[in-house]
Formats: C-alpha cells, sequence, structure tokens
C-alpha cells in the first residue's frame, strides 16, 4: 500500500525525502534552527526545491551553518560566497545571513536558546492545522506577522512573515502536512 503524501512533494524523490524525514518535524535544536533560518531567507523569491538541490552546496560554503563562524565573516569570505555557483549568489541575502547569524547569538544570550525564543510564540508546542489540501494552509498568519516583526525589531533581514511562516513549518512550530497524510499524526 502506498503512503499518502502532501500533495506539494509527490513525484519528485528529493522533495519526498525531505518531507517523509525532516518537514513539520518539532526542532528545538538551534544548529538545526539557524540552518532553517538560513535556507528559508534564501529561499525568499524562490522555489524550495530549488534550495533542497543547493543545501549541500550551503551546507559547506557556510561551514556546516555554524553561527559562530559565520558571524565572524569577513569581505574575503563575503566575495568568495558570491563566486559559489553552488549557492544563491545574492549579495544581500549572503550579507544578511552575517548580520543574522551574530543577532541569533544576541537572541540565545537573552533566552538562553533561540529555541526557546521562537517556540515560545506558538506556547512552547506545535500549532495542528486541519488541511485537507496543501494548497489550503496560508502563506502567513498573526503568528508569523508576529515572528516577523520582532525579528525585524531585532535587526534580522529577510525574515518577513511569508518567510517566517514557511519556516514554522519546516521546524514543526506549526503542522501543516494534510491530514490524510501519514506524516500528519506522526509529527
Amino acid at each position: 500500500m502506498t503512503k499518502h503524501r502532501c500533495g506539494w512533494c509527490v513525484g519528485d524523490d528529493l522533495y519526498e525525502a525531505y518531507h517523509d524525514q525532516e518537514w513539520g518535524s518539532p526542532v528545538h535544536d538551534d544548529a538545526t534552527l539557524f540552518e532553517f533560518l538560513v535556507l528559508e531567507t534564501f529561499q525568499a523569491g524562490l522555489s524550495w526545491i530549488t534550495i533542497l538541490r543547493k543545501r549541500n552546496h550551503f551546507f559547506d560554503a557556510f561551514d556546516q551553518f555554524d553561527y559562530k563562524k559565520i558571524a565572524n565573516y569577513k569581505e574575503d569570505k563575503v566575495q568568495e560566497l558570491l563566486e559559489n555557483a553552488g549557492i544563491i549568489r545574492n549579495k544581500l541575502k549572503v550579507r544578511s545571513t552575517i548580520t543574522n547569524a551574530k543577532l541569533f547569538m544576541d537572541i540565545q544570550e537573552e533566552f538562553g536558546s533561540f529555541s526557546n525564543y521562537i517556540w515560545a510564540f506558538v506556547d512552547g508546542k506545535p500549532i495542528k492545522n486541519k488541511h485537507k489540501n496543501y494548497k489550503d494552509a496560508p502563506a502567513n498568519t498573526a503568528i508569523s506577522d508576529a515572528v516577523s516583526k520582532d525579528l525585524k525589531k531585532r535587526g534580522f533581514k529577510f525574515v518577513g512573515s511569508t518567510v517566517m511562516y514557511a519556516f514554522m513549518q519546516a521546524t514543526g512550530m506549526i503542522n501543516d502536512h494534510e491530514v490524510d497524510c501519514f506524516r500528519y499524526e506522526e509529527v
């Protein structure tokens, strides 16, 4: 018997593996949260499959998403990244990743972890939506608006409400699996 998956991932092996193993699973590890923050900010204006196909290149180019290293990148590293065809070579997004890494650590210092900070927006537990079709999921909500507004106030870049909603879906803060999807109850 074939497993029913969310419609957005069906037909692409990479998409299906990401859906089956990661998407919507609650993430509390700061390193993984930072990785998704970077990937989602680079995804702004692009398709998620584009980012997934380049994920390994991002991992290598950005020192395994080590925010402590990224926060200390100098101009020579920025230029190296802008010449790396394996990633999205957007100057503003590359520079914002460095800024966001510094601010990420500020939040860790203030809240004990980025996880403590971000999960407080959903009272520490995933919001479980009941969509029959993935197309019914919103692009943003009042909660993603609040997350976006707070991050922007702190100086973060490329963290609009739609980006933050996608981040919340990816990291399991929101369960937007279709109700008939085999992952709906798993996560």
